[in-house]
């Protein structure tokens, strides 16, 4: 990997961070923003429902928008940047409005927002997928995924840090990072253009964009069920509520540790192959931390599955641009967004539901993960073994 090549990864790298810990701010100040505004309690699950709900539709529609700019080089990232700037000021809004007492001017700002960070997903991919050589993919997918790894990493010590703080610098220096990441991806695209193999040989596609998004969304929701519902009791039975914010962080420890091989495997066993293998051994690792008999070897299970997901997530990447190409990758990166936010979009509606309160449907949930990996995991491998 050359020294443009890892300056072009920083700037993807950089940009997940920012755009995922943008998120876990909102998240985090949410339910004081909501009301200061006005706006009761009880709506703040249904609002970040509202959330991923725009975000299964935007993801999709910005994706398909990324692939008719990127025909042209230097317009998707100028687009992006434009996009990107209103975003942030839509976020740093959010803080200054919310005072007022106004629930639908707050509603607006949130909504502007959802939909123009939207911009920051998939338009990513497309220029790796259309621009990026053949050796140089897996390094600048790689970056990309360890920009999410560690902002995952260090998520549940932001919930603890900033819970007293004022929101309003949090938000400043949340828009400000987010809006210089993306306005660098203007130079980021013209590089990977200027660099880009005269020809590129034909990838080849084992699976419809369809039925990959099938495979796609079965791993998204064991994931969300996994970390978001069944780890923290899982700890729980051998630690105290205090210590799980240094346990929780270990899924992601995995995840990032994964990282650096992922991308040398990946390059010789390919995305499909890694994608298939990260969800059979992800699926033995959380069906045995539903077994573990004691912390260790729960951390254990926990750190395995998370270098699992990783590998899940590496291939997915890789195999969106790889079923997308040529043309088509934001239509099939953006439909890989869309699957995530669906997944997310039924876990808070678990919770909104106050299913997580019965005890009967979380003991079955418990088994889940490990069901919905292994059947995508199954899925893909019979896809593959016929093609």
């Amino acid at each position: 990997m050359n020294t443009s090549t890892l300056r072009t990864g920083i700037v993807f790298a950089l940009l997940q961070l920012f755009f995922t810990l943008t998120w876990t701010v909102y998240v985090i100040y949410l339910p004081q923003l909501a009301a200061e505004a006005g706006i009761a309690k009880s709506w703040i699950v249904w609002i970040l429902i509202a959330d991923q709900l725009v975000f299964l539709v935007t993801d999709w529609l910005m994706g398909v928008k990324a692939d008719r700019s990127a025909r042209i080089v230097g317009k998707l990232g100028s687009q992006i940047g434009l996009i990107t700037l209103i975003s942030a000021l839509a976020f740093l809004a959010m803080p200054l409005a919310a005072p007022n007492g106004s629930p639908l001017l707050f509603l607006a700002i949130t909504f502007v927002w959802t939909v123009t960070s939207s911009a920051l997903r998939a338009p990513p991919l497309v220029l790796i997928g259309k621009h990026a050589g053949i050796g140089e993919k897996p390094w600048l997918s790689g970056l990309w995924l360890f920009g999410l790894g560690i902002a995952g990493a260090i998520a549940p010590y932001l919930t603890g840090v900033l819970r007293d703080t004022d929101p309003r610098l949090p938000f400043a220096l949340a828009s400000i990072a987010v809006a210089l990441a993306a306005w660098a991806m203007a130079w980021a695209e013209r590089h990977l253009a200027a660099s880009a193999p005269a020809t590129t040989e034909a990838p080849e596609k084992p699976l419809s964009i369809p039925y990959f998004l099938i495979i796609v969304a079965l791993a998204a929701i064991g994931y969300q069920i996994h970390f978001s519902l069944n780890s923290a009791p899982q700890y729980l039975r051998y630690a105290t509520p205090a210590e799980l914010s240094q346990l929780m962080p270990l899924f992601w420890v995995g995840f990032n540790l994964a990282m650096l091989p992922l991308t040398w495997i990946i390059r010789r066993q390919g995305d499909f192959k890694v994608l298939a293998a990260g969800a059979v051994i992800g699926a033995v690792a959380v069906l045995y931390s539903t077994q573990a008999g004691a912390l260790g070897p729960l951390i254990t299970a926990q750190i395995i599955a998370g270098a699992a997901w990783a590998a899940v997530m590496f291939g997915m990447f890789g195999a969106a641009t790889t079923l997308g190409h040529t043309g088509r990758e934001g239509f099939s990166a953006g439909g890989m967004h869309s699957m995530f936010a669906l997944a997310t979009m039924l876990r808070i509606l678990v919770i909104a539901t106050q299913l997580n309160q019965d005890k009967a449907l979380m003991q079955s949930l418990t088994w889940a993960p490990a069901l919905c990996w292994g059947v995508a995991a199954l899925l893909l491998i019979a896809r593959l073994r016929r093609a």
